[in-house]
């Protein structure tokens, strides 16, 4: 057993699952310590918990994203076993199968999250978690002041991000975030995941498509959409984008409109990890536009 497993058993047995006998590692997140636990007299089941937590509400707040997303969106996601300050246990997904049909099935199930759950204001009742930093949800009228402050501005005192980019990109950035009325449309808010690459999405025991690790917040739809466009979805989720754009009525400009929305992303990887799998050149592209005096 590793330091890390040795770590979530203790844990475990610490929150009162003592028939846990072992835990094997996990592989796909990025944050958190993750495994497979086994247990005696029962399923086994999916533990994670932070080394050096950074809040104790991080649990709570991501159950009560993934409730959200079920109990609103009508959207699968695993059983919340238990959520306290230490750990989150849930209750065993599938790998998704590699097939165009699942692909077809989440673009269904994406569509209906987000023309379901429209709202009057941007926000969250709380803050919540992206990876290992605090995400603002402080309600707000208007969609593109609450994506400017809340979800791009609010990344540049970040010390990684401080040390990526220059003056002139932060300047960049400013300028972008003053024109965002002219680069995406008005749209309305909706229940969205927050922060759905590829390796959030698995598959219920039956074969269905369902979502794990949210940052929700009543947001763009766009902002799920980028994430899966620029995160390399696999060649079978070709199908998904079609099926998507149709369901929701979307125009045939939103390819273009995808770094834009992603760079709240890049910027949260940027800020959090030190190989940022290419975040800060995405970002510098993306603001290049934007930049003045170089």
């Amino acid at each position: 057993m590793t330091g890390s497993t040795a770590f979530l058993l203790e844990r475990l047995h610490r929150a009162g699952m003592r028939d846990v006998v072992a835990v094997e590692p996990a592989t796909g997140g990025l944050a958190a310590l993750a495994g497979i636990a086994t247990r005696q007299d029962a399923p086994s089941v999916f533990v994670k918990a932070f080394a050096d937590a950074p809040d104790g509400d991080a649990f709570a707040a991501e159950a009560e994203g993934l409730a959200a997303l079920r109990d609103l969106g009508g959207t699968a996601t695993p059983e919340v076993i238990l959520a306290n300050r230490e750990l989150l246990v849930l209750s065993m997904l599938r790998p998704r199968p590699r097939s165009e049909t699942f692909w077809e099935q989440f673009a269904h199930a994406l569509a209906r999250l987000h023309t379901s759950t429209t709202h009057p204001r941007f926000g969250w009742h709380r803050d919540n978690w992206l990876g290992r930093r605090r995400q603002v949800n402080t309600w707000t009228d208007d969609g593109f002041a609450f994506f400017a402050q809340h979800r791009l501005l609010r990344w540049l005192p970040e010390p990684r991000v401080e040390a990526a980019l220059d003056p002139a990109d932060r300047a960049a950035l400013e300028r972008l975030c003053q024109r965002l009325p002219e680069l995406l449309p008005d749209r309305p808010a909706c229940l969205t995941h927050g922060d759905l690459w590829a390796q959030n999405v698995l598959a219920t025991p039956d074969g269905q498509p369902a979502l794990i690790d949210p940052a929700v917040s009543y947001m763009w739809a766009e902002v799920d959409l980028a994430h899966v466009w620029t995160t390399a979805p696999p060649p079978e989720a070709h199908r998904f984008f079609a099926v998507y754009a149709e369901l929701t009525s979307l125009d045939r400009d939103w390819p273009a409109r995808m770094p834009i929305v992603q760079l709240r992303q890049h910027l949260a990887v940027l800020a959090q990890f030190d190989d940022d799998w290419g975040a800060a050149d995405q970002i510098r592209a993306t603001l290049a536009p934007f930049c003045t005096g170089r």
